[in-house]
């Protein structure tokens, strides 16, 4: 059921990136687009009472003059043909005072006359836009003075119905291109989600028959289709290790049935049975490779479990700020549609819109490096060969891997390498030994709830990787110290311990690395585990001495 619910809130998320981003871009466009529109009508009718002012201005000039009061007020009345000007003041300075009179004016038919605008001459000679209005005052000169002003006050009735279609066609538009986008969100999101929910529904099927024959299908998309190809990389070593295994329990069934008779049978030849002895230790060796590698298969299981459960904590934080970020999208149409909508509120789910893009970035991108380690891990696992590949990098991705066991302890891992060391080496056996020595540290060197720390080393002389790996657990005594590298040897017996961790330890590094491998331990002062490799340098600052 958790599937469905996280398939289902990919699908959502998806479909809220595309409709989000498609819905930003377009009013962020609207907006400014409106707005340069708005500044050019305002600036065309700005141009317009500038050009009334000033021709209406030239014509009282010799009215003024002459002080014909009357013939001004009868030409100002030829104003009535237009739409535009509402209103319209001259005042006259007077000859003797300096100071504005009333000398004319002129009203629109049905519109009431404003009160003289003295006080206002300085702050009208920029044109001031209201609600319904403009407000202009323009001097009136003669032979370079000023002998009175002109105030015009226009209407903007035509402006704002010419605003409010365009902002009724940018509505009818945002709203056809949101619903083209949401009909090729869906479209894209299914070409996404299909193939996970078959890959969901194969892997729960391995999991629930443990049919390890089934095989994922290749995918069109490129990631899931390493994933799909690794997953049956997986498969096919789980079936080959159980093939075998089997195959060694029922040799090993023969053998006991048969035991006895052996055992009568050599008794009598002493030559025969130290042959037959021998081809029994030999198949015993290749019984303990087996179980050897089943161990390997053991701890990459451990390790896919702990990866998937990770993956699910950005997956489900992400899905959670994708609700909350749908739910807030859904109040603003809502808002917008009844024609509430503030700028505040838009404003205000802008900025939360971009919190939750944030959370949702940062932790389908923290799930994406959680996928592209394991994927890394899987691969140098599965792999024999040599590559390049960065010592810090190696350690840190074996170290994510750990994580979900990790987090159980409250260990201090410190790690001292060079980050620009990149050599050439097989970083699959590299990787397994750094697993097993770090697992070993947590299961037998540290009492339940202990917090302990972890060292480990890493320095590269004449292409020679020597690395110190340490604790300051428990530590064991000389006994077991000998004995350490030895198949089947546990301090754990009974309680879920193999004893073929350190085992395994020791043949990765002398026969898969062609190194060697030393320990050194006091009971109750730690351990430490000094690994000495042959590799090809590729990267390296100056070495400072371990």
């Amino acid at each position: 059921m958790a599937s469905i619910r996280s398939t289902s809130s990919i699908k959502s998320s998806i479909i809220l990136m595309v409709m989000l981003t498609a819905a930003l871009s377009l009013i962020s466009a609207f907006i400014i687009n409106g707005w340069l529109e708005i500044k050019q009508q305002k600036d065309n009718v700005k141009s317009s009472a500038i050009a009334y002012a000033d021709i209406i201005a030239f014509n009282s000039v010799s009215s003024i003059l002459f002080d014909d009061s009357k013939t001004e007020t009868t030409r100002l009345q030829a104003l009535e043909t237009t739409d535009f000007v509402e209103n319209i003041h001259i005042y006259r300075v007077d000859d003797f005072s300096g100071e504005l009179e009333f000398f004319a004016s002129y009203n629109k038919l049905g519109t009431p006359p404003v009160p003289a605008k003295f006080g206002k001459i300085k702050t009208l000679l920029k044109a001031h836009f209201s609600d319904n209005y403009l407000e202009l005052i323009r001097p009136i000169q003669s032979e370079q003075t000023i002998i009175g002003y002109l105030y015009i006050r226009g209407s903007l009735e035509e402006l704002n119905e010419r605003v409010n279609n365009q902002l009724y066609l940018k509505v009818a538009v945002l709203i056809c291109s949101l619903i083209v986008a949401f009909v090729l969100s869906l479209k894209f999101q299914a070409h996404i989600t299909k193939p996970i929910e078959e890959l969901v529904r194969l892997f729960k099927q391995v999991a629930n028959e443990k049919d390890y024959t089934l095989q994922a299908p290749r995918q069109s998309l490129q990631e899931l289709n390493v994933l799909s190809t690794s997953f049956n990389t997986m498969l096919d070593r789980i079936r080959v290790t159980l093939d075998k295994q089997r195959e060694a329990e029922l040799e090993i069934r023969k053998l006991n049935s048969s035991l006895e008779d052996k055992v009568n049978q050599r008794t009598t030849a002493l030559k025969d049975s130290n042959g037959e002895l021998m081809s029994t230790l030999e198949k015993l060796h290749q019984y303990q490779n087996q179980l050897v590698e089943t161990e390997k298969m053991a701890s990459l299981g451990d390790m896919v479990a702990g990866i998937a459960h990770e993956v699910n904590t950005p997956i489900g934080l992400g899905v959670t700020a994708s609700t909350l970020l749908m739910d807030r999208l859904k109040d603003i149409h809502e808002k917008m549609d009844s024609k509430q909508l503030t700028a505040g509120q838009l404003k205000k789910f802008i900025g939360e819109g971009e919190e939750n893009l944030n959370i949702i970035y940062r932790n389908l991108n923290r799930a994406a490096e959680l996928i592209s380690s394991f994927k890394q891990v899987a691969v140098d696992q599965g792999s024999e060969g040599d590559r390049e590949f960065s010592v810090y990098q190696l350690i840190q991705e074996v170290l994510l891997s750990l994580k979900p066991k990790l987090k159980h302890h409250q260990h201090q891992i410190d790690i001292d390498c060079e980050q620009e060391l990149i050599i050439e080496s097989k970083p699959g056996p590299l990787n397994q030994v750094l697993i097993n020595l770090i697992m070993n540290s947590i299961i037998h060197a540290f009492d339940e709830g202990e917090s302990g720390k972890i060292r480990i080393v890493v320095r590269c002389y004449n292409n020679q990787l020597n690395m110190i790996y340490s604790d300051d657990g428990k530590g064991i005594n000389d006994q077991l110290r000998k004995r350490i590298f030895d198949p089947f040897v546990t301090t754990k017996r009974g309680e879920g311990g193999s004893g073929l961790g350190m085992h395994l330890v020791y043949n990765l590094i002398t026969q898969a690395l062609n190194g060697h491998i030393t320990v050194a331990s006091e009971e109750g002062n730690g351990i430490e585990f000094e690994i000495s490799l042959p590799v090809k340098v590729i990267q390296l600052k100056e070495p400072t001495p371990i």
